[in-house]
């Protein structure tokens, strides 16, 4: 039985399957905007501050070694939005360097003034953020060495025209497993049912990666570790958001 994305219902409706590729769309990947509304001089500080005090270099192979603080894991977040998510995950594991790359502009600049606060000082030598495609960060991440990769909520393209510019796309999905270590997880979410089929598809045909979900409850609750954003109480798809945590193998 296929997973119902669209429905609502219960929460421990239905096992687990995979519907039939040829039932779904299947997209090519571009890139979208990179500039929403003209950045204020605040927002243009707060990159500048940024670029000294948590760039993420642009040299070299990126792993444990791009921080001044030691840190025993890695962590990778694609397309942060504002940072209430990746920072959120920094507090509240003091143990974990956090590399973070975000390609609109604005999203990047809300996020560098929140970090910017003296009250999150402490982040600032495990935090390392790039105004970027992350698909070209990641080229960069050396193979094996992530533990966790969250990309929440990125951009639907909706409209059938538009679907191969998602970022879930196969060259992803090898990124994405190139990267993790065995045993590492990828928390891919969404409210547009389309795109939550779609990844799917893309992520279970590579191969690389388990999907532990067996009834509704386990892809329609939101994981207790999970810190909701501004985008995701937006509400803005077609389906309530849903989370599919992948392992590697």
């Amino acid at each position: 039985m296929a997973p119902d994305f669209a429905d609502r219902g219960g929460a421990g409706d239905g096992e687990v399957g995979v519907e039939p590729a040829a039932a779904r769309h299947r997209r090519v990947q571009t890139t979208g905007r990179r500039l929403g509304r003209p950045l204020r001089a605040a927002h243009h500080e707060a990159i500048a501050w940024a670029a000294e005090q948590v760039a993420l270099p642009v040299d070299g192979a990126l792993g444990l070694g791009v921080f001044s603080a030691p840190v025993e894991a890695l962590w990778v977040e694609i397309g942060f939005g504002a940072g209430e998510h990746v920072i959120g995950q920094a507090l509240a594991h003091p143990s974990v360097g956090f590399i973070a790359v975000e390609a609109f502009a604005n999203g990047f600049a809300q996020c560098a003034m929140r970090l910017r606060s003296p009250e999150h000082q402490e982040l600032w030598p495990r935090m390392r953020l790039a105004l970027a495609d992350g698909r070209d960060v990641l080229e960069h991440i050396t193979p094996s060495s992530v533990d966790r990769l969250f990309t929440l909520f990125p951009d639907p393209w909706p409209k059938p025209r538009h679907a191969k510019r998602r970022l879930a796309q196969p060259a992803f999905v090898a990124q994405a497993a190139t990267i993790l270590k065995t045993g590492g997880r990828w928390r891919f979410a969404t409210d547009w049912s389309d795109y939550a089929y779609s990844a799917l598809e893309h992520v279970l045909a590579d191969g690389r990666f388990n999907w532990s979900a067996r009834a509704a409850r386990d892809w329609r609750t939101a994981p207790a570790d999970h810190i909701q954003t501004r985008y995701q109480e937006k509400a803005l798809g077609d389906i309530a958001p849903v989370f599919l945590d992948f392992v590697r193998r």
